[in-house]
């Protein structure tokens, strides 16, 4: 396997096929902008793309919040990544927050969001861009960007819509309304919360539960499953049938077959 990418404002780490992504800007609350977590996200994506042993992500916060988005300060200048005219500003949208969901979608494996604090704005929707949510009893979210005066710049209309469906998304777009971990569960944002202590414990035993799976085919899966949402089912079952002969000629399927068979003898 490749080295660990390096990183500038996140940190990584990789245990047991889990690699574990930590924002580690908490003097700025985890914001998006203004700092380098989105390229430190681009860059996790592509190497696990590329390194076949990592089998799960697991994303996470340093300090107090998971993320609170865009930094408001740089906002309130209209300076760094909100300097400029419409062609600018569409321009470094393009270039730069909005690789981070183009990568968190053509990401291979499965990625869990333990989320310790706060989840606003950009940070709610990256969230909303990993397969499971865990939260910490002290998480909050909120799609806030209409109480700035502007729109989810990230793709987060486009996601969270397709987890919760179309009008419990349109009410929390619209109000900018902020949410509790437990309302959050309610809806179905999150699969589940959790005392702060527990948080990490309980996402890394859930990553483990995943990774002890044959890795080849928990990376089709996944693949298929983003399919799913794009695909007629005629085109969609061709493909299962091709990804499923590319299972039965890994040998990773042999042996957890022989694994069970082993077991049913006993």
């Amino acid at each position: 396997m490749e080295n660990l990418p390096k990183l500038v404002d996140c940190k990584i780490s990789l245990n047991n096929n889990i690699a574990l992504l930590s924002f580690n800007r908490d003097d700025v609350r985890n914001a998006l902008t203004g700092t380098e977590i989105v390229n430190d996200i681009v860059k996790t994506v592509h190497w696990i793309n590329k390194n076949h042993q990592v089998a799960a992500l697991v994303i996470t916060g340093e300090g107090a919040a998971f993320s609170s988005g865009g930094n408001i300060k740089n906002m309130a200048e209209r300076s760094g990544d909100f300097a400029g005219d419409v062609q600018t500003l569409e321009k470094k949208y393009r270039e730069g927050i909005q690789q981070m969901p183009l990568a968190m979608n053509k990401l291979e494996v499965p990625v869990i969001a333990a989320i310790n604090g706060p989840a606003i704005g950009a940070g709610f929707d990256l969230a909303n861009m990993c397969d499971i949510r865990l939260a910490s009893t002290k998480a909050k979210f909120g799609e806030t960007f209409a109480n700035l005066g502007l729109i989810p710049g990230d793709g987060g209309a486009w996601f969270m819509q397709r987890i919760i469906g179309y009008q419990k998304a349109a009410e929390l777009t619209f109000t900018g309304r902020v949410i509790n971990a437990n309302e959050a569960k309610e809806i179905g944002i999150v699969l589940n919360t959790v005392e702060p202590q527990d948080l990490m414990v309980k996402a890394m035993n859930l990553a483990s539960d995943i990774a002890n799976k044959p890795t080849a085919s928990l990376r089709l899966t996944k693949r298929l499953m983003k399919m799913a949402q794009r695909t007629e089912l005629a085109d969609f079952l061709d493909i299962c049938a091709v990804f499923q002969g590319m299972c039965h000629n890994n040998p990773e399927h042999l042996d957890a077959v022989n694994e069970l068979m082993a077991k049913l003898t006993k």
